[in-house]
C-alpha cells in the first residue's frame, strides 16, 4: 500500500509551517522524516491522519485521496504511533492492544474471539506476551512502545505512521523497538517515522525526507542525500560522517578533532 503527498502546504493564521511538500513511499519501505523541532514534521503527520483538513495539495493512499474518507475509513488504512500515551486508566497491556481492534468491528460490537486472537497474536509478534496482564502505566518506556505498535498492528492496516517512536528510550530499547520496525517494512508494511537521530535513518530508513524551514531539504537513500551540509543545515551543527567496514555503516559524529580523531582510524 503506497502513500503520496503532493505539494502539500498549511498554515497556522499567517505562519506558513508546510510549503509544498512533496514525496511517496511504497509498501515495503521505511521513510524518516528528519528536521528539527517545529519545522512541521507533527503537523506533516496530522494532515496525512486527516486530522488537519485545511491545507492545499493532496494525500493519498493507494490512489485514493484521504478527503474522500472519513474517520473509520481512514483507521482501517493507516495506524498511528504515537512517541507517548498516557491514558485515564490503567488498562492492561492486553486490552491496551485489544483497543486497536475497533477500527474494524461496529460501534455497537465488542471484541470477540478473533480479536482476542489476533491481540495476543501481536503481543507474541512483538515479544511481549509475558506483560499481558501488567498495568501499561506499570511497564517501562520500551514495552510501552511495543505495545503500541502491537495495538498498531491489530488494526490491520499497512501503512504505519510513527511520531519520533524511540525519543524517550534508553539505547538498548531504542535498538529493540526499531529492529521491530524495520521487520515490519521487510514483511511489507509501509512506514514513515520521525526522527532527530541522523544515524537511526542511516542504520534503518531506504530513504529519507529532510523539513527545513517547511520545505523539503532533501528525500533520497540516506547514503546519497544525508551528509555533513544537509546535517549543518537542519540542526545547524557541524559534524563528520565516517563511513564504517567498508561502508555497510555510516556515523554522525561531531566535527570538533577530539571527537572526530576517534573515529578516523577506523572510518574512511
Amino acid at each position: 500500500m503506497s502513500l503520496e503527498v503532493n505539494g502539500l502546504s498549511f498554515s497556522y493564521g499567517t505562519r506558513k509551517v508546510l510549503d509544498n511538500v512533496s514525496f511517496r513511499v511504497e509498501a515495503g519501505e521505511l521513510l524518516a522524516v528528519l528536521g528539527p523541532n517545529g519545522v512541521g514534521k507533527s503537523t506533516l503527520f496530522r494532515c496525512m491522519l486527516g486530522l488537519l483538513r485545511d491545507y492545499t495539495g493532496e494525500c493519498k493512499i493507494d490512489g485514493e485521496s484521504i478527503n474522500n474518507m472519513n474517520a473509520r475509513q481512514l483507521a482501517r488504512r493507516v495506524a498511528y504511533i504515537p512517541q507517548t500515551h498516557y491514558p485515564s486508566f490503567n488498562f492492561s497491556v492486553f486490552d491496551m492492544v485489544l483497543m486497536g481492534t475497533t477500527a474494524r468491528i461496529s460501534a455497537a460490537s465488542s471484541p470477540g474471539p478473533r480479536q482476542k486472537e489476533l491481540a495476543a497474536a501481536a503481543l507474541e509478534r512483538l515479544g511481549i506476551s509475558h506483560l499481558s496482564s501488567r498495568g501499561y502505566t506499570q511497564i517501562s518506556g520500551g514495552e510501552q512502545q511495543l505495545t503500541l505498535i502491537a495495538r498498531a498492528l491489530v488494526q490491520e492496516t499497512r501503512v504505519l505512521i510513527m511520531d519520533e517512536p524511540t525519543s524517550s528510550l534508553d539505547y538498548g530499547n531504542q535498538l529493540r523497538v526499531m529492529s521491530e520496525v524495520r521487520s515490519l517494512a521487510h514483511e511489507g508494511y509501509t512506514v514513515i517515522e520521525s526522527t532527530h537521530n541522523p544515524d537511526q535513518a542511516f542504520l534503518y530508513s531506504d530513504r529519507i525526507l529532510a523539513l527545513s524551514e517547511g520545505i523539503v531539504a532533501a528525500c533520497g537513500p540516506p547514503k546519497e542525500v544525508l551528509d555533513e551540509a544537509l546535517v549543518s543545515r537542519l540542526y545547524g551543527v557541524d559534524v563528520k560522517i565516517f563511513s564504517l567496514d567498508s561502508d555497510k555503516h555510516r556515523v554522525c559524529v561531531p566535527a570538533s578533532p577530539e571527537v572526530s580523531s576517534r573515529y578516523s582510524d577506523g572510518a574512511h
